[in-house]
């Protein structure tokens, strides 16, 4: 006999793979440069560029831009609310985890 069970919503936002990486790996960093979260999270140069510009608009992310010996070097943080929807996320993941028999 099957319960009736609804199951929470995903945040399409956080929860798409490369975002959800980037966003796991600025929780657990005070801020990180763009060549830091390339490594971390395995994506391509553009993939990231896209990916952050969302997270950014949605602010999730804030960017900051400095010059280090000539050169633009950006660095992401992650928001208040950024933290936020990654814990809603962790607690809706969890919740449906639990579920499976």
């Amino acid at each position: 006999m099957r319960r009736n069970t609804t199951l929470p919503t995903l945040d399409p936002l956080v929860h798409e793979p490369a975002r959800l990486r980037v966003l796991a790996v600025l929780a657990m960093v005070e801020s990180a440069d763009f060549m830091f979260l390339l490594r971390q999270a395995e994506l391509s140069r553009g993939n990231l560029s896209v990916q952050m510009t969302r997270l950014e608009e949605a602010n999730l992310v804030v960017a900051t831009k400095n010059v280090v010996a000539g050169r633009v070097r950006t660095s992401y943080r992650l928001t208040d609310a950024g933290l936020a929807a990654l814990r809603t996320y962790r607690s809706a993941m969890r919740e449906i985890l639990a579920a499976i028999p």
